[in-house]
């Protein structure tokens, strides 16, 4: 369930932290790693700390708030990141929740060509933490990859509590030299694991830091809660003419080669394809099929279908999305590749509710996705292909699974 990661390069990160030290309680290790590696990385921290201590006045306030940008720029310094100057969105501690919309303005100003988002676990018990992780996935981009870094989750939950997403997490296991920057990082913060101005209780007490000693930092994935928009894949569209090199990439050529073996039947009567793409499928599809029917939500992608197969009089390409395009029926066969996965909870539900309803008795369903988790995606191709084995309309035929991808022929009972 926890596997190190992250498996591919990072270009760019984006960095949230609620306050100073939040990144370096539980992100240090990564973001050493990351710098290490020859990723660009912006930090934004939302608040100066100042209220750690409630009963503090105005110049306390001001002085505490000094005294943590010190503190951090001293942090970064001991884990080798002195090249990483943060952004200060100064906003009130302990009040986050009432200015997200002007955290969520400051993130977006800098957030555009980051392909990693890091941010605070959105359910974590501080509320400054979690304002901080609404405000940084409504400005992340929409191609970046999302993860949350979880720091009162370990004092105040049990392991087993609901609210925490086990099936997301991700370990990254530490060298001794990270674990040693990360400590030396920690020890910088000296207002926070030192009593108070008036005696109060350090806010990082010996009990607290014990969770952030260890061998591995833990991260959630935090997928996008709606369907991908069609607009990211114009826009892909826009910038290509085959934004996945379906037509020449090995993996591509390989995947569809898987395709059409796993198919059972030899020739089927009327074949639907949702999200045709360039149509390199299409026509293999209509090799086998009486009738195709082929839609893509991108006109760009439709042209492009329409073009590839300009000579074959049994395919009908049309716009169009699932669930609303899939015909009433009845069809011999349907085909998602790399599609399923794009779509959120409730779209993804009706389009199954949608395939068994066009489905004849006998017909075929055969999905297919990358297994690797796409940036824009609400699941990943597990995930999917678990939600239609789990429909009672359906029985499995045919599974395929390696390192790239997960395949699955389904008969309609």
């Amino acid at each position: 369930m926890i596997a190190d990661w992250p498996a591919e390069p990072v270009e760019r990160a984006l960095v949230v932290a609620a306050h100073p030290d939040d990144e370096t309680l539980g992100a240090s290790g990564l973001l050493q790693r990351l710098h290490a590696a020859g990723t660009a990385v912006t930090l934004v921290v939302a608040t100066d700390g100042e209220a750690a201590f409630p009963a503090s006045g105005t110049a306390e306030r001001r002085e505490l708030a000094r005294t943590r940008r010190r503190e951090l720029a001293d942090s970064l310094r001991a884990q080798g990141l002195s090249a990483v100057e943060p952004v200060w969105a100064g906003l009130p501690d302990s009040g986050l929740a009432a200015h997200e919309d002007e955290l969520t303005a400051a993130l977006r100003a800098h957030a555009a060509g980051h392909d990693l988002c890091l941010l605070p676990w959105p359910d974590d018990p501080h509320p400054d933490h979690r304002a901080a992780a609404r405000a940084a996935l409504a400005a992340a981009p929409v191609d970046a990859q999302c993860w949350s870094y979880p720091i009162w989750l370990w004092h105040r939950l049990r392991p087993d509590d609901p609210a925490i997403p086990w099936p997301r997490a991700r370990s990254l296991r530490l060298t001794g030299a990270e674990r040693t920057a990360k400590a030396a990082a920690i020890a910088t913060f000296t207002s926070q694991l030192e009593p108070g101005p008036r005696g109060e209780d350090p806010i990082l007490p010996r009990e607290v830091l014990a969770h952030f000693t260890g061998e591995t930092e833990v991260f959630f994935r935090q997928p996008p809660r709606t369907s991908a928009p069609v607009s990211r894949f114009a826009s892909l569209y826009a910038a290509q003419e085959d934004p996945w090199s379906v037509g020449t990439k090995w993996y591509e050529r390989r995947k569809r080669a898987m395709v059409l073996a796993c198919l059972p039947d030899e020739h089927y009567g009327t074949v639907v394809e949702p999200a045709c793409g360039v149509g390199v499928l299409t026509r293999d599809l209509a090799a086998r099929a009486d009738r195709v029917l082929a839609f893509d939500p991108v006109p760009a992608a439709v042209e492009r279908t329409r073009a590839a197969v300009a000579d074959l009089s049994q395919v009908d390409v049309h716009k169009g999305s699932v669930p609303d395009e899939l015909p009433a029926g009845p069809v011999d066969l349907l085909v998602y590749s790399e599609l399923l996965y794009y779509l959120d909870d409730d779209a993804l539900d009706a389009t199954i509710e949608a395939s068994a309803a066009t489905l004849r008795p006998g017909g075929h369903l055969l999905a297919v996705h990358w297994l690797p988790w796409a940036p824009e995606a609400p699941r990943d191709a597990r995930d999917a292909h678990a939600r239609l084995l789990a429909h009672p309309a359906f029985e499995p035929l045919v599974e395929h699974t390696d390192e790239q991808f997960l395949l699955h022929v389904l008969r309609r009972r």
